[in-house]
């Protein structure tokens, strides 16, 4: 960066890295590293590019800065084909399966400029004209060993070039870039290891507590309705008795997907597995008759399985008459109550809270304090 020291540079060093590792995600740490990268290289703006291989095209992710019509921060469909920045496999990948490092190169608004490590693309070189700025600089953001994207800073008219000093430090800021996002990227898979069920790709019971607390805090501050749906699948042991547990598996993998394309109906809710032959819905900002339009379709379309005995579905609403929910845990047993009550009756639709006979001694249930053996029935493998 012209007219910048050593010390300037490693306090640019020093933020981006900040930036990068206080990001909870791949898209924050692009954020953070795009517009500390643009500060340390005196750019007018910057952007943070994936490069989508089975597509074939560079999706941008974030423009930071001074932005061109068109150019939005985070663009929800701006993408350029590979075939338009031939750089990114001709030049790149021929200069590092050669032996080479990964390098930045800049372009600039007039075309080739000696001595400054230009590609020369047509595309960028338009580009930069097109949207009044000098020059640019490119540096590829690797991961494992592949080019994950590119990290893309640009100067204003009136702004110098940049130079080969300033793309030597725009490929540590790639690198450093790269680092954060590689971070990122393993914090969200433990992360969603932690709240998925590995058998059939749901939410879990963790997932399912979280979103539940953080919904009905919601329904207490603005009165959104939440609703529960819990399932039990009925004859699970007697498949996994005679057809053995891998038939059994496959019954649970169907039941969820089930359990997903009708959920789907009701936009945002989490599907889940609370372990076992157990599974739940919860749904957010639906009236209590839209979700139990979706529990009747779910017990219908269950018996489509060809295994097993259908499915025992309990639902509680608090856009039901099911008294005042102060808690997730209410809403759930109210629910898993309602879910017993249905497997009891074997009944072939579902049971919604509020709605039974109030002599019913399973709907009271959900009402009275649980002793050990009642918690463990309606509870088990869900801790």
């Amino acid at each position: 960066m012209n007219g910048t020291g050593g010390d300037a540079r490693l306090r640019a060093v020093a933020e981006l890295a900040r930036a990068v590792a206080a990001a909870k995600s791949p898209m924050e740490a692009a954020v953070g590293a795009a517009s500390s990268a643009r500060v340390a290289l005196g750019g007018s703006m910057a952007a943070i590019s994936r490069w989508e291989r089975d597509r074939g095209r560079l999706r941008v992710l974030v423009n930071d800065g001074d932005l061109a019509p068109g150019e939005e921060p985070q663009p929800a469909e701006e993408v350029y084909s590979v075939a338009d920045f031939p750089e990114i496999v001709e030049f790149l990948h021929a200069k590092w399966t050669e032996g080479g490092e990964p390098h930045a190169w800049i372009e600039t608004a007039e075309g080739p400029c000696p001595g400054r490590g230009g590609a020369y693309c047509h595309q960028r070189v338009a580009t930069l004209r097109r949207r009044g700025r000098t020059s640019c600089v490119i540096a590829p953001i690797m991961l494992h060993g592949l080019a994950w994207g590119e990290l893309y800073v640009a100067r204003g008219a009136g702004r110098p070039v940049f130079d080969r000093d300033d793309a030597e430090f725009a490929t540590v800021l790639a690198t450093l870039t790269a680092a954060g996002i590689a971070q990122t990227e393993r914090l969200a898979e433990v992360r969603r290891l932690a709240f998925s069920d590995p058998l059939t790709g749901l939410a879990n019971r963790r997932a399912v507590d979280q979103r539940l607390e953080e919904a009905v805090e919601r329904h207490r501050a603005d009165g959104t309705p939440v609703s529960l749906v819990v399932c039990d699948l009925n004859g699970l042991k007697r498949v996994n008795d005679q057809l053995g547990h891998a038939v059994g598996d496959r019954l649970l993998v169907g039941f969820g997907s089930v359990l997903s394309l009708c959920g789907s109906a009701l936009e945002g809710s989490l599907v889940a597995r609370l372990g076992g032959d157990e599974f739940c819905l919860l749904s957010v900002g639906h009236s209590a008759e839209e979700v139990v339009a979706v529990a009747e379709e779910l017990c219908v379309r269950a018996k489509w399985l060809g295994l097993g005995d259908g499915v025992a579905v309990g639902v509680a609403s608090t856009d039901a008459e099911i008294g005042v929910v102060a808690s997730g845990r209410r809403l759930f047993r109210l629910a898993d109550a309602a879910q017993y009550r249905a497997k009891a009756l074997h009944s072939v639709e579902p049971v919604v809270a509020g709605r039974g006979a109030p002599e019913d001694p399973v709907v009271r249930l959900a009402d009275q304090p649980a002793g050990p053996d009642v918690e463990r029935r309606r509870f088990r493998g869900r801790d």
